[in-house]
C-alpha cells in the first residue's frame, strides 16, 4: 500500500495533486505547525498576465499554533470571485473553474483545517482523483513523534509499505533507515507540463485553479500523470 502526506494548502499547484493521485491513501497533515507566509493560505494565479496571490485570511497567525487550531476570516466571496473572473474570463474552461471556486468559498466552516479539507475534496472531485483522504490528527498519539518517526508510525498504522514524498524533501530522509523499517521511500518529481495560459509565455507552478480554468478534464488527467517517482538517496 502506497501512502503519501502533506500539509493542506489553498488551491496548491499541480504537483501537490499528483502526490495524492499517486498514493493509495493520502494523509492531510493538519496537526503540524501553521507556517506563516507559506502556501497553507495562498497560492498564485495570473491577473492581467502577471503572477498574483490568491488567498484566504486567518485570525491570529502564529507559527506556534497547529493548522487544525486556526480559524479563517470569513472570505469575501464576491470579491474573490470577481478577481478570478477578471483574471480568467477568457479561459476556455472558465465556467468549470468558477463553479469550483463558488463551492469552495461558500463552505461555511471557519476552522482552517476543515475549510481546506473541503477544498481538497472539491478539487479532487473536479480532477477525477479518488484517493481516500484521512487527517493526521485522527491518528491519535502520532504527534508525540518527531520528523520521520511520525512517518514510520503512519505507515505502521495504515499498513503502508511504500511512502511517497514531494521532491523537495529528498535531502531530509534516509532511505536506508526507511528500508530497515520495511518501507520503500520514493520522491515525486513533477513534469509540470506547459499548457495555454492567458499570458505571453508559460508560467509554471501556479495554483491548480489556473490549470482547471485553461484545460479540459481529459487534458488535466494527462497532466496529473506527468510525473516520475525517484528512489531516495541519502546524502
Amino acid at each position: 500500500m502506497i501512502l503519501a502526506a502533506n500539509q493542506p494548502y489553498f488551491f496548491p499547484y499541480l504537483g501537490w495533486w499528483q502526490l495524492i493521485k499517486a498514493a493509495d491513501l493520502f494523509l492531510i497533515s493538519d496537526d503540524y505547525n501553521f507556517i506563516r507566509k507559506g502556501w497553507i493560505t495562498r497560492n498564485r494565479i495570473l491577473v492581467n498576465g502577471k503572477e498574483a496571490f490568491f488567498r484566504i485570511e486567518v485570525k491570529g497567525q502564529s507559527s506556534f499554533k497547529l493548522i487544525k487550531d486556526m480559524e479563517i476570516v470569513p472570505p469575501d466571496k464576491g470579491n474573490k470571485l470577481r478577481t478570478l473572473e477578471m483574471a480568467y474570463h477568457k479561459a476556455p474552461f472558465f465556467n468549470t473553474g468558477m463553479a469550483l471556486a463558488e463551492r469552495v468559498l461558500s463552505f461555511p466552516e471557519r476552522n482552517l483545517s476543515l475549510f481546506l479539507e473541503n477544498s481538497i475534496r472539491e478539487v479532487c472531485s473536479c480532477l477525477g482523483i479518488t484517493t481516500p483522504l484521512l487527517r493526521t490528527s485522527d491518528l491519535l498519539g502520532n504527534n508525540r513523534f518527531k520528523r520521520e518517526e511520525r512517518i514510520y508510525d503512519f505507515c505502521a498504522r495504515t499498513g503502508a509499505d511504500t511512502y511517497i514524498n514531494a521532491i523537495g524533501g529528498m535531502r531530509l530522509y534516509d532511505p536506508e533507515e526507511f528500508a530497515r523499517r520495511g518501507i520503500k521511500l520514493l520522491f515525486l518529481k513533477s513534469g509540470l507540463p506547459e499548457y495555454p495560459q492567458p499570458c505571453s509565455s508559460f508560467v509554471p507552478g501556479l495554483s491548480i485553479m489556473d490549470a482547471i480554468m485553461c484545460n479540459s478534464r481529459e487534458a488535466l488527467a494527462a497532466m496529473l500523470d506527468d510525473y516520475t517517482l525517484i528512489e531516495g538517496r541519502h546524502g
